[in-house]
């Protein structure tokens, strides 16, 4: 949570989050499919309470939590969902189910690199704002192919395959730390820049 307010400090648009479920049916924001890399214990988010996962790392977040934080502060939103795992699309429904209660869902994307998850999203409520992320092997089908209303390349995909510049959906583009890089999107046609420097990237752009 502390870096979500670090982030509206730094003039930042929206959040970007990772969403994995929990064995007991919670949102937990987490990127990885385990947690030895943050907190040393090997132990699966997909088999671990947010219970269990709140005492091995007690700054572990819900998706509820985010929102709240996000709708207090006028901000948008773009949800990861992560795959795979052995629970399915069943964090696709749980998330289609928590935003069916809030008013806001134009503001809110949720982004996946899975072509299911995507149509799995599409299926429960063909309304929600998609965007279907790009594995550079895989780059081809996924555009051919998803029903996403926006693509979501790296930035050096982005440089690397100038037809992806011409795509006629939003183009979210990640992770857009330098300077080049960043006035490269703003010449191209990014309507979504991911950034771990929100303030660095108002600079550079010349956002007031």
């Amino acid at each position: 949570m502390d870096a979500y307010k670090a982030a509206i400090d730094d003039g930042a648009d929206g959040f970007e989050c990772d969403v994995r479920i929990t064995k007991d049916n919670q949102l937990v924001l987490w990127h990885d499919a385990d947690m030895q890399r943050i907190s040393g214990d090997s132990a699966v988010i997909a088999n671990s309470t947010f219970s269990e996962i709140k005492r091995l790392y007690p700054q572990a977040i819900i998706l509820e939590e985010l929102l709240e934080l996000a709708r207090d502060n006028k901000k948008e939103l773009a949800i990861e969902t992560k795959h795979p795992v052995p629970t399915g699309s069943a964090v696709e429904r749980k998330i289609v189910e928590l935003l069916a209660q809030e008013k806001a869902v134009a503001d809110i994307h949720i982004m996946s690199f899975s072509w299911l998850a995507i149509e799995k999203l599409r299926s429960f409520n063909p309304e929600l704002s998609t965007v279907a992320l790009l594995h550079d092997s895989y780059s081809f089908a996924m555009r051919r192919f998803t029903s996403a209303r926006a693509i979501g390349p790296g930035i050096t995909a982005l440089r690397q395959r100038p037809y992806l510049k011409r795509d006629p959906r939003d183009l979210f583009v990640w992770t857009v730390d330098s300077a080049d890089d960043m006035l490269f999107c703003a010449d191209n046609g990014v309507d979504v820049l991911i950034t771990n420097t929100p303030s660095y990237a108002r600079s550079v752009l010349g956002y007031h």
